[in-house]
């Protein structure tokens, strides 16, 4: 794979828990392997603790050659395959995908506690089934809600109506098989939901004053889009020091960016917002059950720009069924497929620059931020 601007290679970290004093932490640690039915990864495991300037630590990672084994160079798109893992069909094996590529991550992730790191392993297992389940209808200029949950009020978004529960209103809004009905959303509105479903699940097990707190919040407004971000998720990586390239984790949020400039002035076509489902796989939200292949993906990206046309109205639009064909073609053609995945799977160029060099992928991830009572580093809007 080309990726323009490709650093060293990376070196495996894990991750490092806070809070613990030997020699209980790592007694504590397979506890929460044994939730998560991964008690046997222990044997796989290269551990360390020790005391620093902010106190006691354990740091746990995957034995290098266990990694590079499982996941080579950092490619845990195969790993469930490669482990004869059945996530789609076994949630036990999901828990093990997401603990196995956190535990190989090359950014060293910290936790303030053993059940801080159980509540990130939660929420993206929550994440991952809740995108497996939604559906939605493409609509670039209108969105709706069910109208039993949710009220639209200028400057504030759709809120929450009063007396209705939070997460009832958003699996209703974004799971047809629950509501009879798909709602029109943007990918990036459509993520935000998946997520904050995904916490509020979590908080309503293991912190729930804080679940309140966001209940009584979207009565009154919802918390969108840069300030969604900068509340509830946590980003690794970045264009300086990219992440590597087929590293994913179940539960991550992902942005696909439409490289061509034309095309991507056509709204709702500047690139794709999706959730990676682990099995080399991400969500499709306008048709849940043919979930995305990477190079799916990026072929049908890359064809967005020979469906641009214009409107009545001069407005830029992507006329979706007449690249349908196209798509297909470069899928069962392996050498111009080889072609658009050489020029796609390069690094995406900062917003709003276009220039022949840049791709679609990504050089960061965004998860979950902290949740735990005591713990939990979301800086929550007063209401």
């Amino acid at each position: 794979m080309d990726v323009k601007g490709k650093p060293g290679v990376p070196t495996l970290r894990g991750i490092l828990i806070r809070g613990t004093m030997a020699p209980e932490p790592l007694a504590a640690f397979r506890q929460v392997l044994s939730r998560c039915d991964c008690t046997d990864l222990s044997a796989q495991l290269q551990t360390e603790t020790g005391t620093d300037t902010q106190g006691h630590f354990l740091r746990l990672r995957l034995f290098d050659a266990t990694a590079q084994s499982w996941a080579p160079g950092f490619d845990t798109m195969a790993l469930a395959h490669r482990l004869g893992l059945h996530p789609f069909d076994q949630t036990a094996d999901l828990l093990r995908e997401i603990v196995i590529t956190l535990l190989m991550s090359p950014v060293n992730l910290e936790f303030p506690s053993i059940d801080e790191f159980e509540s990130a392993v939660l929420i993206r297992r929550n994440s991952v089934l809740a995108a497996h389940k939604t559906s939605l209808a493409f609509e670039t200029a209108k969105a709706n809600r069910p109208p039993r949950y949710w009220t639209y009020k200028e400057g504030a978004g759709y809120t929450l109506n009063p007396g209705q529960d939070l997460i009832e209103a958003l699996v209703t809004a974004t799971q047809p098989e629950i509501s009879g009905q798909q709602y029109s959303f943007s990918c990036y509105r459509a993520t935000e939901y998946i997520l904050l479903q995904s916490i509020a699940l979590e908080l309503q097990r293991s912190h729930p004053a804080l679940l309140q707190g966001l209940q009584a919040l979207w009565t009154q407004r919802a918390v969108m889009s840069a300030e969604f971000h900068d509340v509830f998720l946590r980003e690794l990586g970045s264009i300086a020091n990219p992440l590597p390239a087929l590293y994913y984790v179940p539960g991550d949020r992902v942005w696909f960016r439409n490289p061509d400039e034309a095309s991507a002035d056509a709204t709702g076509f500047e690139g794709s917002w999706v959730m990676y489902l682990g099995s080399g796989l991400f969500n499709n939200f306008w048709n849940h059950t043919k979930p995305y292949s990477l190079a799916e993906k990026c072929v049908e990206i890359y064809h967005w720009r020979h469906g641009l046309y214009q409107d009545a109205q001069g407005a830029a639009r992507i006329d979706e069924e007449r690249i349908k064909p196209l798509i297909q073609e470069t899928l069962n053609q392996p050498e111009e497929l080889a072609r658009v995945m050489a020029l796609m799977t390069r690094w995406r160029e900062a917003r709003g620059v276009y220039t022949l060099n840049g791709g679609c992928m990504d050089t960061s991830r965004e998860f979950a931020r902290w949740v735990r009572p005591g713990s939990s580093d979301m800086p929550i809007p007063k209401t």
